[in-house]
């Protein structure tokens, strides 16, 4: 049967349930994300300006800066993809709100250990927090739920412009509730984003409703992300999809993770400018992600866009080595923000439309993995590099980036193929 604007009921009610659910999930993402934006101008600074490791060496501090930045997303890596697998076997809501928990929990760990100057704390806290940090995760798990093939773009677009927005705002309080002129410290920031994660634990319970229709009996192990990224290494239409994000990611992480300590070492940045200036960098990824990424998804299907955009983001990197004066950052900063929001839903997209609809949990968390392996080496690197020449991680993000384009030219052909349990 067809409607009189010639839908489906079957499709009509399906977009009724998009809008129902959509705005919920974009609340959930930003607290989520305003959370992480927070910590982003302090984390760096805190082994420079604390009394944590103090009398240590510059190479030291920036090693064990790169270690305590790479704990997270190394927890995350065995993490995520136990919690994605998790919301195909009991349902989306209950594993969303155990992640946002976790995150709740890790934030205090971690404000404890600035308070007592315990390292230790500090990456028990990181670890936490990176374990059961899958929130993104199953948020794309569910928009996966909710959305037909041709919307996902746009779904998973509009939940980046939650990311956008949350990281606008986010590094922006961070750097002023981290400044001691206001009478703060380094972990009112963490404080706060407990707060925030608890907040929206309380959201999640009040107004999602679940959204797992058919549940699945996989298998579930701590090891559960490298037996399904070696699965997926094993399919060529995956292994070409993964290895391509995973150069993205890898590049982009050794961006952001280290880029404030660029800031820091060139410019002598405050937490407040670095704040200022990464939430800049948000304003264009949301701004991409709320009203670009829709005519270009139009234009181009995901993998089209991908083969266009990863040589404008790795070309645009270096020209930040380039200004003497920080004011030039933000000439260079909108193009290399809107790059990144066209790749990251095309990404998603692509790696979504991979999965049949009972294990769309799974390939995210899959995905997510790769996110956060490819997270999780960068700062070790960047942490050792920066000792040596503090362009280092700038010019090896590029280089990273511009290495995947040349691996999605070569296979372009496998980009997002056959689905994942086609074998």
């Amino acid at each position: 049967m067809v409607t009189a604007g010639g839908y489906s009921y079957k499709r009509l009610k399906r977009r009724i349930i998009v809008k129902q659910i959509l705005p919920i999930l974009f609340s959930v993402a930003f607290l989520d994300v305003l959370g992480i934006g927070i910590v982003i101008p302090i984390l760096p600074l805190v082994f420079f300006e604390t009394n944590i490791l103090l009398g240590a060496s510059i190479a030291t501090k920036t090693l064990v800066l790169g270690l305590l930045i790479s704990s997270y997303s190394l927890a995350q890596f065995f993490g995520a993809p136990i919690l994605g697998g998790l919301s195909d076997k009991h349902g989306r809501k209950k594993i969303l709100s155990l992640s946002v928990f976790g995150t709740f929990i890790g934030y205090l760990v971690f404000a404890a250990g600035l308070w007592y100057t315990n390292i230790i704390l500090l990456f028990l806290g990181r670890i936490i927090d990176g374990f059961t940090g899958g929130n993104l995760s199953v948020v794309r798990s569910i928009i996966a739920d909710i959305s037909s093939g041709e919307d996902k773009v746009k779904n998973f677009g509009f939940i980046g412009m939650a990311f956008g927005v949350g990281f606008i705002l986010g590094p922006f309080v961070g750097g002023k509730l981290a400044n001691p002129s206001f009478g703060f410290d380094f972990s009112t920031p963490f404080i706060f984003a407990a707060i925030l994660a608890l907040v929206n634990f309380f959201f999640i319970q009040i107004k999602l409703p679940e959204t797992l229709k058919e549940k699945s009996n996989i298998k579930i192990t701590l090891f559960t992300g490298i037996k399904n990224i070696s699965r997926a290494m094993k399919m060529e239409s995956l292994r070409t999809t993964f290895i391509a994000l995973f150069l993205f990611i890898f590049g982009w992480s050794m961006f952001t993770q280290f880029f404030q300590v660029y800031m820091y070492g060139k410019f002598n940045y405050t937490t407040d400018q670095i704040g200022n200036l990464f939430g800049y960098i948000g304003l264009w990824i949301a701004f991409t992600q709320g009203i670009l990424i829709r005519p270009i998804s139009k234009k181009f299907k995901p993998k089209e866009a991908i083969k266009i955009f990863l040589p404008i983001s790795a070309t645009m990197l270096l020209f930040l080595l380039i200004p003497t004066k920080s004011f030039y950052l933000y000439m260079i900063m909108p193009l290399i923000s809107m790059s990144n929001g066209i790749l990251q839903p095309n990404f998603s997209a692509l790696i979504s439309n991979l999965s049949d609809k009972k294990s769309q949990g799974e390939i995210l968390g899959i995905q997510q993995s790769v996110f956060s392996l490819a997270q999780a080496i960068p700062p070790i690197i960047a942490g050792y590099v920066t000792s040596l020449n503090i362009h280092m991680p700038t010019i090896l993000a590029s280089l990273f980036i511009f290495l995947g384009w040349l691996y999605v030219l070569k296979n372009y052909q496998n980009l997002g193929g056959k689905k994942f349990h086609e074998a």
